[in-house]
């Protein structure tokens, strides 16, 4: 009777240990969803508020820079949900 109460009890246990490690899992890829959607939604703004014109085109060099800071940024969020797919088969 002792070996079939201790064996549930590791089943329960790892059965809240796995769910836990799920709800890490999502609100992981939430926060990573809101920092994609800020970045998209500062670009968005940026573009409304600085318009391309021909003046302009002429001096793009803090354009590429900003692009190139989003592209970074766009970087690690990606290698951010490569890394919890990795803890998803881990978990599964």
């Amino acid at each position: 009777m002792d070996y079939n109460n201790k064996r549930s009890k590791d089943l329960s246990t790892l059965r809240d240990i796995q769910i836990a490690k799920l709800a890490f899992i999502g609100a992981s890829i939430a926060t990573l969803g809101d920092g994609i959607g800020a970045v998209a939604a500062a670009l968005a703004l940026e573009a409304l508020e600085n318009p391309i014109d021909d003046e302009r085109s002429s001096n793009q060099a803090p354009q590429m820079k900003q692009i190139e800071t989003t592209q970074h940024q766009l970087d690690y969020f990606i290698n951010e949900l490569i890394q919890i797919r990795e803890s998803i088969n881990r978990v599964i």
